[in-house]
């Protein structure tokens, strides 16, 4: 594997690791200020966020063992400020850091690089957008209003709702959804 896919790998399975504990530690938070459905969406996208840096390690498999650094977002606050944080953490992913790594995995033609990129992308766009609507509701004084959260076990890919037939990324079947409700 090429030295700089290598180190964006690395880098995205530590910020996955780190959101996926935050998120964790949210829920919590969020059921103690009397949100449930924010504390399902935050153990929601922690499964989620767990499923990608699973990929990105089963890429890595044959990489030495090196430390790792993450500019993972820390704090501990109310669940509004907690949904700032996430909604930052999830914006760059999706405006600043997976669009560079799958560019840069694209242009030295590691292709499983690039789906596990991919996929992440892709999910985490989602994330952002329920993020968004759980932090509206929450500043109003409400918990969010969520049907079930779907995620798709191979990829992370993440729908409110029912899961569909087959997902639309790795095309898992929708026996291979977990559902939060």
């Amino acid at each position: 594997m090429r030295a700089m896919t290598e180190m964006n790998l690395k880098s995205a399975f530590a910020g996955e690791s780190q959101a996926r504990n935050r998120y964790d530690i949210y829920a919590g938070k969020a059921e103690v200020d009397g949100f449930p459905n924010v504390a399902r969406l935050f153990r929601a996208v922690a499964y989620a966020e767990h499923l990608h840096a699973k990929s990105h390690f089963k890429v890595l498999k044959q990489a030495e063992d090196e430390l790792t650094v993450s500019g993972g977002g820390f704090g501990f606050k109310d669940t509004s400020e907690n949904l700032v944080v996430a909604i930052e953490g999830e914006t760059f992913e999706v405006e600043e850091m997976y669009p560079a790594y799958l560019k840069v995995a694209e242009e030295q033609e590691e292709k499983s690089a690039a789906r596990s990129f991919s996929w992440a992308l892709e999910a985490e766009k989602m994330h952002q957008k329920l993020y968004t609507k759980a932090k509206e509701a929450v500043d109003g004084g409400n918990d969010v209003d969520l049907g079930p959260i779907q995620i798709c076990e191979i990829c992370g890919w993440t729908v409110e709702g029912d899961a569909p037939d087959e997902c639309p990324l790795c095309k898992a079947r929708k026996d291979r959804f977990r559902t939060f409700e």
